[in-house]
């Protein structure tokens, strides 16, 4: 268990932070059945920032995102996280993830 009360729960080889989105994976697979979405990603990632290295000779890790899931609806990429609480980095990292993906549909699960 988690800061958040949250419980890690395997599913189809996938390990997922909280029942909770574990729950949704399996709501997305019957959607995906169903032919409402298609091409489900579990836990992609998305670039924020290169790693670099700085001035003086430092070298500095990039920033990734790492979303829950990632599918197509109705010829759009929608990417989801699902949320029982937003962190103060969460929102932070979804501020520059939708201004580095305009194009991406974003949505929170909550």
């Amino acid at each position: 268990m988690n800061k958040y009360g949250a419980v890690k729960t395997k599913i189809d080889g996938y390990t997922f932070d909280s029942k909770k989105e574990a729950k949704r994976y399996r709501e997305l697979c019957l959607l995906e059945r169903a032919g409402e979405i298609s091409d489900i990603l579990v836990h992609p990632k998305y670039v924020l920032q290169e790693a670099f290295i700085d001035i003086d000779n430092n070298k500095i890790r990039g920033i990734t995102y790492e979303a829950d899931f990632a599918y197509i609806e109705n010829k759009s990429i929608v990417v989801e996280d699902v949320k029982g609480m937003i962190t103060a980095m969460a929102k932070l990292k979804i501020k520059i993830f939708k201004r580095l993906y305009p194009t991406y549909k974003f949505r929170i699960v909550k």
